[in-house]
């Protein structure tokens, strides 16, 4: 597999189509499949208030490889906040990292079990009650001499899988539910700066290289960010699968693997969605009209109706062809159907999924022209 730089095509490229206030950050994507998520224990928690960040691995594009960022323990930077992990996921030709965030709910981690509640879908280790966190003791480890906010509800976990991404040849087949992109349209924060660190952390550490460590990483987790070192850091017991290096490390081949601008998780970004639509799924967040205001309160009533209608309407459609699509999936799934077919279906998956964002931006436009005050619609007198 060949690797070649264009990197700084590819980002004057889209930032020339893109305006430079959607994008904060520069993402990578890779066409290398991350290694399976080894096996490691959960250090005990630290202190109350804090939640689990489960590991994963990264991209250096520096040194070509993959390094394992600890699992640890975070102080959430909001009372009611919960984290969604990050998650590589398939994109037409490459993986792309979705990087993680805070918010008042669990949204799409692609479908990836990361273990200690994390299990594909939500998060079962622990619950917001009354401005307190309280820990399920089931599936996560807590000293209930230090912590009391404490309860025991059993998961049934499925089957257990280490595989770390979404989509693509042997990936996790998952899409977000209407309840998780929800949540990816509510308010978000970034990884709190003690995350950040952790993860420099992780990165200048050659042991948690893939190459180095072959999927088996000396720092699994630790108790609290940026800790590589003492009694509270956790060795991982075994790799999650068999590791196989890529067959281009260490040659002097050109790079493929280029950084290209992705949105940022904050409130004003569309979390976890490729640059690229293919699905409904990955279709930024619908814009809705401002509140009508004509100075007419029952006019305005009636205009904000129909847009209310409109856009339940168009999230139905949305939905609609969502599990059109998916279906669609599983059938290839079920008659193993090779790249070729698969890559026809996710074209046509494209072309639909364009031309229902367009048609909906036609109807979005002729209401708000149709609402337009009589005053401005008038042609001006000649």
């Amino acid at each position: 597999m060949h690797i070649r730089s264009v990197r700084t095509l590819l980002f004057a490229l889209v930032m020339l189509c893109m305006s430079a206030s959607s994008f904060a950050q520069i993402g990578v994507m890779i066409t290398i499949a991350p290694p399976a998520i080894p096996v490691y224990e959960q250090p005990i928690c630290p202190g109350d208030g804090y939640i689990w960040t489960p590991g994963y691995w990264a991209w250096g594009d520096d040194f070509d490889d993959y390094y394992w960022v600890p699992g640890t323990w975070v102080e959430a930077p909001e009372v009611g906040f919960l984290w969604t992990p990050g998650y590589w996921g398939w994109n037409a030709d490459r993986f792309v990292f979705t990087d993680g965030y805070w918010g008042p709910h669990v949204g799409f981690y692609g479908g990836i079990n990361y273990g200690f509640g994390y299990f594909g879908s939500g998060y079962e280790g622990g619950r917001w009650d009354n401005g307190h966190f309280f820990y399920n003791r089931a599936v996560t480890r807590v000293n209930v001499t230090v912590i009391h906010n404490v309860y025991n509800t059993k998961v049934v976990e499925n089957e257990r899988t280490r595989i770390s991404y979404n989509g693509g040849n042997g990936g996790i087949n998952a899409r977000p539910t209407p309840e998780q992109e929800t949540a990816m349209r509510e308010r978000h924060v970034a990884p709190v700066a003690a995350q950040t660190q952790h993860l420099q952390a992780a990165r200048s550490n050659n042991q948690q290289r893939a190459s180095v460590n072959r999927g088996k990483p000396e720092v699994a987790a630790t108790a609290k960010p940026g800790e590589f070192s003492g009694r509270d850091v956790v060795k991982a017991k075994k790799a999650g699968g068999a590791y196989t290096p890529s067959p281009n490390r260490g040659g002097n081949q050109p790079k493929e693997n280029a950084a290209v601008p992705r949105p940022n998780n904050n409130s004003n970004s569309n979390a976890g969605r490729p640059n690229t639509a293919v699905h409904p799924g990955d279709l930024p967040t619908a814009s809705r009209p401002a509140a009508p205001n004509t100075g007419n309160a029952k006019l305005d009533q009636k205009y904000q109706q129909q847009q209310q209608k409109q856009s339940a309407k168009q999230d139905q459609e949305r939905q609609k062809l969502q599990q059109k699509q998916e279906k669609e999936h599983q059938q290839l799934a079920q008659h193993n159907a090779n790249d070729a077919r698969k890559q026809q279906v996710e074209q046509k998956h494209q072309q639909q999924t364009q031309q229902l964002q367009q048609r909906h931006e036609q109807q979005q436009q002729k209401l708000q022209a149709r609402q337009q005050p009589a005053t401005s619609r008038a042609q001006p007198k000649r």
